[in-house]
């Protein structure tokens, strides 16, 4: 059997179903032997991007799979290994390398000393007897430890060597509990203290702990919150949710954030970022993590506990149990009212814009009709980077795991697009919507024809106020003089070009009747694109303290 279709033979043995490419390689074909459909996209990023997706809502059980070709392939996949590597998403990229002979000459691409920088693990197979060692090692470093993409380079020589006779034995994933002694210290210092808070971040989903962090947060009775690719991992509605710590975040984060003494992390890098809300210093951080590389990488921790977040709040709920009989429960009620009244007067604050009946519509009021108009728990959102991000985050509570998407310790426009495909490829009974600006539409706008030729019926809604919103304040000079930030452009002519199903509305009271119209339309099973013509708010909800922050 040739490389190719060991290659193949072994994706299959590892359960992978989403399989994208662009534009030739001959792993897909391959693959297309055994019935495994390539997702074929129209950009190399979006491939990958589609991949993304798909392993973050399997939560990693399932691993997303791209293939493309060497030289211009593997060069314009870059920017979507990024992100996946930013946000820690586990994703196989498998370009097809120059043959042996034309490595490392000059101007060949190296893809694997080109994405060391942006992944997990990257290396070359340098002959064929190599491959089933090769991909069960890129596969056990994509289930185990912290999460991140992987890339295993096969030159096109090596695709057509045999092989010769193989075994191959799919690899596990490790669920490493922590040490009882850690354990222990770190509810004490949780149960010790005076005001804490924990922060949850999206290691819930790959350890798939999200029914014990809740009930840890109730037996515990601390706040919760999310982080931004954690939203979703803690339900919104319930009394100790705190809401997202975006860039832009409900006040009950920041009031409780800066009240806390001790700071509880789980299943969260801890990551400084312009795109996470700021732990104040003077704070007690403790951090449960899978990955020694998390602690101590942004900020000081004051103790830690290594393992897997499922197994290790297992172990919490059990140590506090044991505490509590000894200390007393601790009282969350007083917490729950204090949640309840920061959030009603940050609501109340905000009611004006969520719910203006302006011309051009206001952004803030299509994202409550879609919050209201939408069965969230049927529903998987994403947004894309800018505005549309800052702007949804904070007003849509996601309220059960998975419903929401949040991406960004870097944050490219347009990937939202090809997370929502990838999402639907793995939860085909979800209704998945992209929310996106106009100008994250001009990066990945074609791609929408991916949607429609590979039939994943996804909604995509595009707020359309024809600029980049927001960038007054970055391009002052060059709008004035010659309106650098200005945008134009009917989406919906070209989405309905592309064969999907559209529509353009300019009146609030379109809002609700248009949504229901497209909604009905994905559930026939068209990918459906509503352009809403939308001012611009450069209002967000932003730390008090925020240099981006500006009144309303």
């Amino acid at each position: 059997m040739k490389a190719k279709d060991v290659i193949a033979h072994i994706l299959q043995a590892e359960g992978v179903t989403c399989f994208t490419c662009y534009p030739d390689n001959a792993i897909i074909d391959a693959m297309a032997a055994l019935d495994v459909r390539p997702v074929l996209a129209r950009t190399e990023r979006v491939a990958v991007n589609i991949a993304d997706g798909f392993t973050r809502i399997k939560n990693g059980r399932q691993i997303g799979v791209c293939a493309v070709q060497y030289a211009g392939g593997i060069e314009n996949a870059y920017a979507g290994v990024a992100q996946a590597y930013g946000d820690s998403t586990p994703i196989l990229l498998l370009p097809s390398g120059y043959e042996r002979s034309e490595q490392g000459v000059p101007p060949n691409f190296s893809a694997v000393r080109a994405y060391r920088p942006v992944t997990k693990w990257a290396e070359t197979v340098n002959c064929a007897s190599r491959v089933p060692q090769m991909m069960q090692r890129a596969f056990t470093q994509l289930r185990n430890g912290k999460p991140g993409p992987a890339l295993l380079e096969v030159p096109t020589d090596v695709m057509n060597e045999e092989v010769g006779e193989f075994t191959y034995l799919p690899t596990k994933a490790s669920r490493p509990q922590g040490d009882p002694a850690d354990v222990r210290e770190a509810m004490r210092i949780l149960l010790g203290a005076r005001s804490p808070i924990i922060v949850a971040g999206q290691g819930i989903f790959y350890a798939e702990a999200w029914d014990e962090l809740k009930a840890f947060a109730e037996l515990v009775g601390v706040p919760v919150m999310t982080t931004l690719n954690g939203k979703s991992c803690f339900p919104e509605d319930h009394p100790l949710a705190l809401g997202t710590g975006g860039h832009s975040r409900p006040r009950t984060v920041d009031h409780f954030l800066s009240k806390a003494d001790v700071v509880f992390g789980i299943g969260t890098s801890f990551t400084r970022s312009i795109y996470t809300a700021n732990i104040p210093r003077g704070k007690t951080l403790v951090q449960i993590t899978n990955s020694e590389a998390d602690i101590n990488k942004d900020h000081p921790i004051a103790h830690a506990v290594i393992g897997d977040a499922k197994a290790v709040l297992k172990q919490m709920i059990e140590e506090a149990r044991q505490q509590l009989r000894s200390n007393g429960r601790r009282d969350g009620d007083a917490v729950v009212r204090e949640i309840a009244a920061v959030k009603e007067a940050f609501l109340k604050d905000w009611w004006p814009r969520l719910t203006a009946n302006d011309a051009p519509i206001s952004p803030y009021r299509v994202i409550w009709e879609l919050a209201n108009t939408l069965d969230r728990s049927r529903t998987i959102m994403t947004h894309d980077a800018g505005n549309p991000r800052d702007q949804m985050t904070p007003f849509y509570e996601a309220t059960v795991p998975h419903s929401y998407i949040g991406w960004g310790k870097t944050t490219q426009l347009g990937t939202g697009l090809g997370l929502a495909m990838g999402a639907k490829l793995a939860a085909p009974d979800k209704l998945v919507v992209n929310f996106m600006g106009d100008a994250a539409f001009g990066m990945v706008g074609l791609d929408f024809e991916t949607a429609v030729r590979m039939h994943i019926p996804i909604l995509t809604v595009v707020i359309n106020n024809s600029m980049m919103g927001g960038y007054d304040k970055f391009l002052p000079i060059s709008t004035e003089r010659f309106g650098t930030r200005y945008l134009s452009g009917d989406f919906s002519k070209v989405a309905d070009a592309l064969g999907g199903y559209t529509e353009r509305i300019e009146k609030t009271e379109d809002l609700v009747p248009a949504i229901h119209r497209c909604v009905a339309e994905v559930s026939a099973g068209r990918p459906t694109l509503l352009e809403i013509i939308t001012h611009e708010d450069p209002v967000l909800a932003l730390a008090p303290d925020s240099k981006y922050r500006r009144e309303m």
